[in-house]
């Protein structure tokens, strides 16, 4: 498969386990992956498509350097997934892959006032220091401006970042990379409800040792492109349809 085919069959993997995993909202949120090295062109859901139900030939190709990304009225993409993605895309080349959601146990702290995530288990300890707060929710975003005003927030040193009363937003290298990180982003999450709830006091990770394990985590051999080759593997078994 050439560039764009590969990340075709990637975002679409992508979409489906997102669903399996309850880490969607049926035909909500967005996830892109950028096909050209300055990162400005890039594959997205089209509005209206179940993640459960995503095949390689729904994405649609857009190119963040054009006007108005080079939407034609013929590509029915939603107006906030253009906003988003395409501000992101645009400002932040390096971030090649972007996943939106509003998965449950993330969006849940993202709710909390002044809450910053927790080193409270080994699966927080790789997101040390790599996570940005976005205080400031301003409803959907339907300008431009707010894309542009979420990207900067962003920045390019956080590779996470908690959307106030909204969600999350994850970027990485691949789209292997970064739905790796989503999936123990929302592990972590769940724990920090879950240990919440006690009303106990918690027993935290110290930076010293979180910034250690986040090192190990991210210097750890082929751990996100072994997680995902499984999830192709069981998709190519049971649901090989996705290729279409």
């Amino acid at each position: 498969m050439n560039l764009e085919q590969t990340a075709r069959h990637d975002l679409t993997v992508a979409f489906r386990w997102a669903a399996r995993l309850n880490m969607h909202e049926a035909v909500a949120n967005h996830f892109s992956v950028a096909t050209s090295d300055d990162g400005q062109k890039f594959l997205i859901n089209p509005a209206g498509r179940h993640f459960s139900q995503m095949q390689m030939s729904d994405l649609v190709l857009l190119d963040a350097s054009k006007p108005d990304l080079g939407v034609s009225q013929s590509v029915d993409v939603d107006p906030t997934a253009i906003n988003l993605h395409g501000q992101i895309h645009k400002l932040l080349p390096d971030a090649k892959c972007i996943l939106h959601t509003h998965m449950p146990y993330t969006t849940a702290l993202a709710c909390l006032k002044d809450f910053e995530f927790l080193m409270l288990d080994q699966n927080a300890c790789r997101f040390y220091q790599r996570i940005a707060y976005d205080r400031d929710y301003a409803g959907m975003a339907l300008e431009v401006g707010e894309g542009e005003r979420v990207a900067k927030v962003l920045g390019k040193s956080r590779n996470v970042l908690f959307l106030a009363n909204h969600g999350v937003i994850v970027v990485g290298n691949s789209v292997a990379g970064a739905f790796d990180e989503l999936y123990y982003l929302e592990k972590a999450a769940q724990l920090q409800v879950l240990a919440l709830s006690t009303n106990r006091k918690l027993e935290l990770i110290s930076s010293e040792i979180a910034s250690m394990v986040c090192k190990q985590w991210l210097e750890y051999p082929n751990g996100a492109k072994l997680h995902f080759e499984a999830l192709v593997q069981i998709l190519e078994q049971e649901n090989p349809e996705y290729k279409n």
